[in-house]
């Protein structure tokens, strides 16, 4: 899900006070399967809701007309205010909706607190659940059950200038070394453009980089996680990201304290001459760009190979209190149809979970051809647990890339000093 650090810290911070608090009723409890009466959905609001809110009302026109006695009733919920909202639904169920859209990096958090809903059986039973593509299904499930149905997914791949390329003769990197000899060569060239916008605190551009190199963030060990971020593994890929930061690339004064949103505005802004971006800047980048860049996916360090990419993306489910469970994993089911994840997709621009609807999609549009090779060739993601939430509010792995950029710690100490604090947020 794209959110800022800020939201990741207040949510972490009002799921923590509703954990320690005594909850005013079992969220899990008390749930029904009446087929008639109100249907209560929470959807994340938008800068620009309308085309989004379109679609939803078209799916709850089809949904009312096939269910005589049922109204679907939608709440629009601010992504900045959804601690709130989300606890009071965790603590009291007559606060909860029936049917709900989070993000993924959320999961783990919400399960813990018993309020959601397993859909493992219902995904499994649904028509298109074996259109879902593993690895995005993957980040719906924890400890083997799922709690959602994969809505939309975000994937980043790398975006770059086909003017500043043409111009120098050089081709789309085709390995990790290679992106990295390209961005030195263009800088080289034109010392008013960084070789590639990548930030210290950019962190889902700097894990396909561990990923590619062998490298994870955690491994499960019975029943927790064990950081390995200091592996040799895991220490090669930090050490291929934060290279990029140097002064032959994008210098540390001006590249460090980048965030991954201001890395694209960088490149959009005519900073750069290449980026990694997602599916979902494809708007901010046309506007600064057009006609003047295309994208590839992220090459992995083996010729020909696509690095694993971050799995971002929302989820629509359901909570266990709901007194109408089969009409809101219908309406669930209504929204991540093929149908109307392909109108989601042409107003909003939300990359599809379906294969099938991707691989559509991806032959008669030319942009989605590398973010959807990339989905196919295989995406990754965090640990699946609530403490995940505490080691990104921390900024831990931010931190420790800062600090081997600007070299306060070698990239040994500073990694091991990360994993000593991730194992401490995993209960090690």
């Amino acid at each position: 899900m794209k959110i800022t650090r800020t939201i990741a810290a207040v949510l972490l911070t009002a799921l923590a006070a509703a954990a320690c608090s005594p909850p005013q009723s079992d969220p899990a409890a008390e749930g029904g399967d009446q087929q008639s009466g109100p249907l209560r959905v929470w959807l994340f609001d938008e800068a620009n809701r309308a085309p989004k809110e379109a679609v939803v009302q078209e799916a709850i026109k089809e949904f009312e007309a096939a269910h005589e006695g049922v109204t679907v009733d939608v709440q629009w919920v601010a992504v900045e205010t959804r601690a709130d909202k989300f606890s009071g639904a965790f603590n009291d169920p007559s606060n909860a909706p029936d049917v709900a859209e989070f993000g993924n990096t959320d999961v783990a958090s919400y399960a813990e607190t018993g309020a959601l809903a397993d859909l493992t059986a219902d995904i499994e039973s649904w028509s298109a659940g074996s259109d879902l593509l593993p690895s995005v299904l993957e980040t719906a499930k924890v400890d083997g059950k799922t709690y959602g149905l994969p809505w939309f997914t975000g994937i980043r791949a790398l975006y770059y200038r086909t003017d500043v390329f043409d111009e120098l003769g050089l081709q789309p990197p085709k390995t990790m070394a290679e992106l990295a000899e390209t961005a030195r060569e263009i800088r080289a060239a034109k010392p008013d453009l960084y070789g590639i916008s990548v930030g210290g605190k950019y962190i889902y551009a700097m894990l396909p980089f561990l990923w590619a190199h062998g490298g994870e963030l955690a491994e499960r060990q019975g029943d927790r996680w064990q950081a390995t971020v200091d592996s040799e593994a895991a220490r090669a890929g930090v050490t291929a990201y934060t290279d990029l930061i140097k002064p032959d690339i994008c210098p540390p004064e001006q590249c460090a304290d980048m965030t991954g949103t201001q890395s694209v505005q960088a490149f959009s802004g005519g900073q750069a001459a290449m980026t990694i971006g997602g599916d979902f800047n494809r708007k901010a980048i046309e506007e600064g760009l057009s006609g003047k860049y295309d994208v590839v996916p992220l090459p992995g360090t083996e010729q020909g190979s696509i690095a694993p990419a971050f799995a971002g993306g929302n989820l629509l489910g359901v909570f266990q209190s709901s007194q109408r469970r089969s009409l809101a994993v219908e309406f669930v089911q209504l929204l991540g149809s093929a149908e109307y994840q392909s109108k989601m997709y042409e107003a909003m621009g939300n990359l599809p979970t379906l294969s099938s609807l991707q691989q559509e999609l991806s032959s008669s549009e030319e942009f989605l051809e590398p973010f959807v090779a990339t989905l196919q060739a295989g995406t990754r993601f965090v640990p699946s647990t609530p403490a995940w939430s505490l080691i990104d509010a921390q900024q831990i792995l931010p931190t420790a890339a800062q600090q081997i950029i600007t070299g306060q710690q070698p990239p040994d100490a500073a990694l091991a000093e990360a994993t000593q604090q991730m194992n401490d947020a995993f209960g090690g």
